[in-house]
């Protein structure tokens, strides 16, 4: 219903019509976002003209404006096949003021810092760039854009559902009469993702048709509305449960939260919620709770399948750094593979967004004396390392305040060594950690809680810590080892450089090493007699994967005074991911991962980090912490880590699955569920659902699993919902992965994400749960 589309022209007064048609829509879902008449939001749908920028000579005037959804921005395109462009706020990870961007900064000159911003898209898709003809009119579409998506995130499930079925409801209505025909019925129907047979759409037709007029208008609309949304399944819970004047009186509601959702709550409680989520003043005055009020409730924090304490950061951050497991990315400073993918700033940025915590910057000599971050002898595109280092200090705290680790793989002659010191201490600052916490020598790690805004730096030393207390740290560069990681690289041919085992290090980076000091792997034994708490190794994932299945106790043993990396295998040029679950089981803390490759062992790594705020530290099991210990996760002997439990989920429904083929109007999904554990191999476990056809709107299971839980501790829960295909591999539509001893209990809604780990608006799973001890 756009006033872009290509129409028959109309005339003058259906033309204004029109527009007056357009205005009310768009004043209709501003109400929605609660932005009813705000001047930032007129100026966005009003739009305005900008200076889309691509590179030094490709700058181009380009029109933007929000559509009348108040969802969907529009931009012109000069393509001849193209003539606009379309994105969704959905789409939209953040906007940035300033020159922000890779591509801001290296195209712009300083002088217009104050007229540009990006929009940064989630995912790969490509920034948008651009440049307002003023610093007024830049902070003027950063405001109103920051604005209206903060406005749509914070759309419950319910109002963002209705946002999004009532806009469908308006693109089907092709004329825009207002009213709805069979024909505009059946098209709505296949845009939320709903096939059903003609006999059945005209059934519902009739139904609703009162008038007998042929289309639906008014209060038809809302009758069609009312039963396509009306969830069956939350009617029996209610119904069962609603024993006070047709509704949950506060008592009502109090049994069913400890009956169903075996919740310890009080009377008080229970208040609390009726105050927070019902919408019925008069049932709100009784102390009850309508039907709406409870489905409010049931699809916020409080009836999510995440503990919503859990949602804050809620575990001791004073242990030692090395009592927990560590969000950690490999290669962060690629976007695709590892061959010719370009590198990338803006890959640091993500990463950091995504709270990981240990960060790599794979460095070599560049021209002009400056040194450059790159995958060497690749075609992979280069990055200055000063400009990385500008990006961390810009994006290491945003979302988490505990420490970030520097991984430097270091392959640079000693005159930009001396220069990548220079960067770190002065772009850094007081950020950098340049000497050990206190006055004394440390025997163990300081704590996150200690290190918060602090940043570590992981790499070669020329001598001992404890050098620093000793007045004996008067050194100069000499040949140390180069990395294991660099080593290993060679040896899989993928670096065809003929293999050399030393580098010359320079004292001024040498001295930035502190706590993470590299040191090569020469087994368990070596490393107890040998290494200082502060010496680490990485372990490449064959090794350390036979280490996990051979000297599994010992790994462990090794991991509670040490701290270990883990990093995938050179020959994955394509930056594909090994299975963290293991390496996490022996207690390894730094276990990165491509971070740039959605997968499901980056589902995994997400779901683990999910908890305790999202800071990038998880605190590992006490069994993983104390010396007694004789926990081996291959086998399991009686110990504390030994919790029996069964875990009982019911997959219901589904809401609002994605159509995968937004192209085709007829492309419907045929959804299914498949639930997986992942942990000690014991535990390892895949069930899923049969799958249900041409249904992606509202399909319904009621479908039963059981799992036996050996060690709950360590277990993780995956749900994944799939398009069916009989003839080739099923399709992906979503996902969501947590650790069990995050999950509540009772009936729950499931968030989905994509691929990428960004939420699906609207999307959700309905199911029950129960964590049972055996």
């Amino acid at each position: 219903m756009s006033c872009f589309h290509h129409r028959p022209k109309r005339t003058q007064s259906e033309e204004l019509a029109f527009q007056e048609q357009v205005k009310k829509v768009a004043q209709e879902n501003g109400r929605r976002l609660g932005l009813e008449g705000d001047a930032d939001l007129q100026f966005l749908l009003i739009g305005g003209e900008l200076i889309k920028i691509r590179s030094r000579s490709w700058k181009k005037n380009r029109l933007l404006k929000l559509q009348e959804d108040c969802k969907t921005f529009w931009h012109e395109s000069h393509r001849i096949f193209k003539k606009s462009h379309t994105f969704s706020i959905d789409d939209i990870d953040s906007v940035r003021m300033g020159r922000q961007s890779e591509g801001l900064n290296k195209h712009t000159d300083p002088s217009v810092e104050d007229q540009c911003f990006s929009i940064i898209f989630k995912g790969s898709k490509r920034n948008l760039d651009l440049m307002a003809h003023t610093r007024e009119d830049a902070k003027q579409w950063v405001k109103s854009l920051n604005k209206v998506i903060s406005s749509m995130r914070n759309l419950n499930c319910q109002q963002k559902s209705e946002h999004w079925i009532i806009n469908c409801m308006r693109k089907a209505d092709k004329n825009d009469d207002k009213k709805m025909t069979l024909k505009e019925l059946k098209r709505f129907l296949r845009q939320i993702n709903v096939e059903v047979d003609d006999t059945y759409a005209e059934e519902i037709f009739k139904t609703c048709d009162k008038s007998n007029s042929g289309s639906l208008e008014g209060s038809e609309i809302k009758h069609f509305y009312g039963l396509l949304t009306q969830r069956e399944e939350i009617d029996v819970i209610y119904g069962k449960y609603a024993q006070t004047e047709g509704q949950m009186s506060a008592k009502d509601l109090l049994d069913f939260l400890l009956k169903e959702q075996r919740e310890q709550v009080s009377m008080g409680d229970v208040l609390k919620l009726i105050e927070k989520y019902e919408i019925d003043e008069t049932a709100k005055q009784k102390k009850h709770m309508s039907k709406d009020g409870f489905l409010m409730y049931l699809q916020h924090e409080d009836g999510s399948i995440l503990n919503p304490a859990h949602k804050r950061v809620y575990q001791d951050m004073s242990q030692p750094l090395n009592h927990y497991y560590i969000s950690s990315s490999h290669n962060t400073y690629l976007k695709e593979d590892q061959l010719k993918g370009p590198s990338s700033t803006e890959a640091y940025i993500k990463a950091l967004m995504k709270s990981c915590r240990c960060v790599e910057l794979d460095c070599w000599d560049g021209a002009n004396g400056e040194p450059v971050i790159y995958h060497g002898y690749t075609l992979t595109s280069k990055i200055l390392f000063r400009d990385v280092i500008k990006a961390i200090k810009e994006y290491a705290f945003k979302t988490s305040d505990y420490p970030v680790i520097l991984s430097l793989e270091n392959h640079c002659t000693v005159d930009q060594q001396r220069l990548m010191a220079h960067h770190l201490i002065s772009i850094l600052g007081d950020a950098l950690v340049v000497k050990p916490l206190g006055n004394t020598m440390p025997t163990n790690f300081p704590s996150p809680e200690e290190l918060k805004g602090k940043i570590l730096i992981k790499g070669k030393r020329l001598n001992k810590l404890d050098a620093v207390f000793t007045n004996n740290n008067t050194i100069e560069e000499e040949m140390v080892s180069e990395e294991d990681e660099a080593a290993d690289c060679k040896e899989n041919g993928q670096k065809a450089k003929p293999k050399k085992s030393k580098i010359k290090l320079a004292k001024e980076l040498s001295d930035l090493v502190i706590y993470c000091k590299s040191v090569h792997y020469s087994g368990f034994e070596h490393a107890k007699d040998n290494q200082a708490f502060y010496e680490m190794s990485s372990f490449k994932e064959s090794k350390a994967f036979n280490l996990a299945e051979t000297l599994a106790t010992a790994y462990i043993h090794h991991n509670m005074d040490k701290l270990s990396r883990i990093y995938p295998a050179g020959s994955r040029t394509d930056s594909s991911n090994y299975n963290p679950m293991p390496m996490w089981n022996v207690g390894c803390q730094i276990v990165a991962l491509n971070f740039q490759t959605p997968s499901k062992e980056m589902h995994i790594n997400q779901g683990r980090f999910l908890p305790n705020g999202f800071c990038g530290y998880i605190l590992k099991p006490e069994f993983q912490r104390s010396f007694s210990s004789t926990f081996n996760p291959n086998k399991l002997t009686d110990g504390p880590w030994l919790q029996r439990k069964v875990f009982h989920i019911m997959i219901i429904s589904a809401q609002q699955l994605p159509k995968l083929n937004k192209d085709k109007a007829k492309s419907i999904v045929d959804p299914l569920v498949r639930v997986e554990i992942h942990g000690v191999p014991t535990d390892n476990a895949s069930k899923e659902t049969h799958y249900i056809e041409n249904n992606g709107f509202n399909p319904m299971w009621n479908e039963r699993f059981q799992f036996n839980i050996q060690v709950p501790e360590l277990a993780m829960v995956r749900f994944v919902v799939e398009d069916y295909d009989s003839a080739s591999q099923n399709d992906f539509i979503g996902q969501y992965c947590l650790p069990l001893t995050s999950v509540q209990n009772g009936y729950r809604h499931v968030p989905l994400l994509t691929k990428r780990g960004d939420a699906i608006s609207s999307a959700g799973l309905f199911v029950h749960l129960m964590l049972i001890d055996v």
